[in-house]
């Protein structure tokens, strides 16, 4: 491809009012309109004095710019260009929506919680984003996991250095996803950056499997909430357990969790392999063979009796391909690796090489981080923490919208990425034409996914007209 001008013979100017850069805008937010976001926000959120006026369309504002690529308080300028004025209305100032989130408390930031899980269960009704399938008796997954999120310089309150070692702010996400439809945002959390993993995950916990099951539907198997070694503990073990669901968290490998492993027999391992050969960072080499067996064990016996959890031990042991570096381990580590996990799920629906791959597939929560960080969260915009955290609940609402329209939209996109979605759904340039009071969208001809976007169009507003030629 190259310019089939020179430079010379080209000009541009800023001059047409009749232009929009995202006219994806248009069924995305009549999607959200359909699914009450504004109405819930003007419903739940308090914020006071002038600040908080007409909240909801200040929430629809903000969700809407970071649909489009906002990840800044500035970038919201994008909703106010060309023509969008003919096909929005309410779209607030950056200046205005800035005040807006510096005006948030803690209970404001909960408020727009609640937002967020009704608005979830809202777009879940509508659209298959939670699928599950009463036939196969599938679960609902539900991960959790926190990242930091950097930020720089000493005037974002909150903000320090965690386990990472780097200066930031951490968010803790719980995704609720099946077999066959991507993960969505069911809670989150901000909290400060020196933080540990576990800090407020019982409550979180309960809060995503109440939004997991509104969420859902059909007469499926108890939810499985997946976790890494940082959130094994009572409490959050327990409160998942009063919340319906089974769990299946990482272990650390301490003396007792060793000496369970030590008293599997030889010949309980079932060799397993890997659909893909995976990178052991530890030995820098591929790793392609491995073995799980498990055994009877019963979690946190130095907790009082109704602390207690039974359960299962499930071990995955990987060839040690270093085995001179003992690092202070025993002989019981010579040759193998071990990975251990505790579940509570019942043997009968899941089986100890099931319950192995359905953990390993907690690693699903990374892919969220990453696409939050590509998009919304690539930067915390304020200075004030409980704006930086309704920022985070804004952007989890936005992802889950963004999610919504994809899934509409045809298989294809329902599990892109946020980049692939806004590039072929959402910032479609468009020019605006009015007939007998009829707004027309010209969007440019030979789109490739025109079939895509005019199927998300055709559930917002009914099928398009056909041009007359």
């Amino acid at each position: 491809m190259q310019l089939c001008h020179t430079s010379a013979a080209t000009s541009a100017v800023f001059d047409d009012p009749n232009l929009v850069s995202s006219a994806g805008l248009v069924p995305v937010l009549a999607l959200a309109r359909s699914a009450g976001l504004q109405e819930l926000a003007q419903k739940h959120l308090s914020v006071p004095t002038d600040k908080g006026a007409n909240a909801g369309l200040k929430v629809s504002s903000l969700v809407a710019g970071m649909v489009a690529g906002a990840d800044s308080i500035d970038d919201m300028a994008l909703l106010r260009h060309g023509g969008t004025g003919r096909v929005f209305v309410g779209a607030y100032a950056p200046s205005t929506l800035g005040s807006f989130l510096r005006a948030f408390s803690f209970g404001h930031v909960r408020q727009l919680d609640a937002v967020a899980s009704r608005f979830l269960g809202r777009l879940a009704a509508q659209t298959p984003l939670v699928q599950v399938s009463d036939a196969v008796q599938e679960r609902v997954m539900i991960d959790i996991d926190d990242t930091i999120i950097e930020v720089h310089g000493y005037a974002k309150q909150g903000s320090g250095y965690g386990y990472s070692g780097v200066r930031g702010l951490n968010a803790l996400l719980a995704t609720v996803s099946t077999k066959t439809s991507a993960p969505v945002i069911a809670a989150q959390r901000l909290r400060k950056g020196s933080c540990g993993s576990p800090r407020g995950a019982k409550r979180l916990v309960a809060d995503a499997l109440k939004t997991a099951k509104q969420s859902s539907s059909g007469s499926n198997p108890r939810p499985l909430v997946r976790a890494d070694s940082a959130f094994y503990g009572a409490e959050i073990v327990n409160a998942v357990l009063r919340g319906g669901a089974d769990v299946s968290v990482t272990v650390r490998l301490d003396k007792r969790v060793k000496a369970s492993i030590s008293s599997i027999p030889d010949d309980a391992w079932t060799p397993i392999e890997y659909t893909d050969a995976v990178f052991d960072e530890t030995t820098s080499t591929w790793v392609s063979r491995a073995e799980v067996a498990e055994v009877v064990f019963t979690a946190f016996t130095s907790k009082k009796m109704a602390d207690q959890v039974p359960g299962r031990l499930v071990v995955r042991r990987i060839p040690d391909l270093n085995p001179g570096a003992k690092n202070g381990q025993d002989t019981l580590f010579d040759t193998w690796r071990f990975h251990a996990f505790f579940t509570t799920t019942d043997p009968e629906v899941a089986d100890t090489v099931a319950a192995d791959k359905t953990h390993r597939g907690h690693a699903i929560i990374e892919q969220v981080h990453a696409d939050l960080k590509a998009s919304a969260l690539a930067h915390l915009p304020s200075g004030k923490f409980n704006a930086n955290a309704a920022w985070l609940v804004l952007a989890a609402m936005a992802f889950n919208l963004t999610r919504a329209a994809a899934t509409l939209a045809g298989p294809a996109l329902a599990k892109a990425t946020t980049a692939t979605i806004r590039r072929k759904l959402i910032a479609v340039p468009a020019r605006i034409a009015s007939s007998a009071r009829r707004v027309t969208l010209h969007l440019p001809t030979a789109w490739p996914w025109q079939d895509a976007w005019l199927q998300l169009f055709a559930h917002s507003h009914g099928p398009p007209l056909t041009a007359a030629n």
